[in-house]
């Protein structure tokens, strides 16, 4: 599964190691939120539905981040921005840990957000371009998995800091961690290039502007394809913000248990990154967003629906960390696909952020909803929700499996060299 990585060239892989180190990074500390959530909501009485307006708040401000940082990578290049990105969420993760009230909180977690959402857009569209056409599904997957090891590195933190330190001094620590990913700027600044397709391109024709990946021949794929965004990040969103106040206070689990049970999911996520990038270069980008979303639904379905055991849900956790991080693995190399060089920043930005705009009502919907329902409930049913919108883009949207991205100012063509858009299958 892990040989095209000793197939691709040396600058190849360290575009890996760059965006999958920025990625890693930016999941570990927009992570720290999710796990600090239950102490926050007693320290600060902050309701539930406060906390699903926290993340709300966050996802716009990421959404917003994706689309400039998108469209800047167009203008600015792909490096430039990742670099400036990375800098960005590190530093408003450390302010995350000074604040000492709701409001301060509120202002933090959305300037971060503003970074962590502008990271994922200047990486994805520097690996998709740097990385050659039979491998891109299988790479992209790669970098995605590195969310399932920066979420598991937060998870390990804070099992320890809370382990150790009271719970009003351990979240603090945690935020203060939160700095260190500014180091990897230094790698990427000494080692990392702009691709060669987005250079000769630079070199051919001034960028697009952001409108022009709503122009006629485009405006389809663009719609769809912020549909299918929102699907995906509905899901997960839905589903991961309260996981763990769901493990504390509805299945009342300890704090260590509760990384355990963290874990477990977060290893299924690990391979299930791994497994759709794989997966979407054998079958086709459509197929591979179907296959995962039908099996989320019927995985969250079980663990949170079902009147199953602890040790039940122990095991479950594998199969509901796998299928619901498929669908967001596939993502970067399809929206590569659906856009031309010149506006490919803006368009994978937009597409990937619009879902986070609209996705960020799910968790206030889960919020609002836990005060009449359980809150397992009310996440297998916005998570349930968010999938059949994935199903349905999924449907809509055309195939993409082995276009080959070249340097000119909107062409794209097939890997049997026809000129033009991939066609549905």
């Amino acid at each position: 599964m892990f040989r095209w990585f000793f197939e691709i060239t040396p600058k190849e892989r360290k575009a890996f190691w760059g965006c999958f180190g920025g990625w890693t990074l930016d999941a570990m500390d927009a992570q720290m939120f999710s796990l600090a959530i239950p102490t926050l909501l007693t320290l600060w009485h902050i309701s539930k539905a406060d906390a699903g307006w926290l993340t709300a708040a966050t996802l716009v401000a990421s959404a917003l981040g994706g689309w400039i940082a998108g469209w800047a990578s167009d203008r600015f290049g792909r490096v430039r921005v990742l670099q400036a990105t990375i800098l960005w969420f590190s530093v408003f993760t450390l302010a995350i840990a000074l604040t000492n009230s709701f409001e301060q909180l509120m202002l933090a977690r959305v300037l971060q957000g503003f970074g962590f959402g502008g990271e994922w857009a200047a990486g994805a569209v520097l690996m998709s371009e740097a990385i050659r056409s039979e491998h891109r599904g299988k790479a992209l997957g790669g970098v995605q998995s590195g969310w399932a090891v920066g979420w598991g590195i937060a998870v390990l933190l804070y099992t320890a800091l809370f382990s150790i330190f009271p719970e009003a001094d351990a979240w603090r620590y945690l935020f203060f961690i939160g700095i260190l990913p500014a180091l990897l700027t230094i790698f990427i600044r000494r080692e990392v290039e702009e691709p060669a397709v987005y250079a000769e391109t630079r070199r051919a024709a001034t960028p697009g502007s952001f409108l022009g990946i709503f122009r006629p021949d485009l405006l389809r794929n663009t719609m769809l394809g912020a549909l299918l965004g929102l699907g995906s990040h509905g899901g997960y969103y839905a589903l991961m913000t309260f996981l763990p106040t769901y493990l504390k206070t509805e299945r009342q689990l300890s704090v260590l248990n509760t990384g355990g049970y963290l874990m477990v999911i977060i290893v299924g996520s690990f391979f299930g990154y791994v497994a759709s990038g794989y997966m979407a270069d054998r079958i086709g980008r459509r197929r591979n967003f179907l296959l995962f979303a039908a099996c989320c639904i019927a995985s969250l379905s079980v663990y949170l629906f079902l009147p199953i055991s602890n040790t039940a849900m122990l095991f479950l956790g594998l199969p509901l960390g796998f299928f619901a991080s498929g669908i967001p693995a596939g993502m970067g190399s399809f929206f590569a696909e659906l856009f031309p060089t010149s506006v490919r920043g803006a368009g994978q930005g937009f597409c990937y952020n619009f879902g986070r705009i609209l996705s960020s009502l799910f968790p206030v919907f889960v919020g609002h909803l836990s005060a009449t329902l359980t809150l397992g409930y009310a996440i297998g049913i916005f998570a349930g929700i968010a999938y059949l919108i994935v199903i349905t883009a999924a449907l809509l949207l055309p195939e993409t499996k082995g276009t080959v991205l070249v340097a000119d100012t909107g062409a794209s063509r097939t890997a049997d060299g026809v000129t033009g858009e991939a066609s549905a299958v």
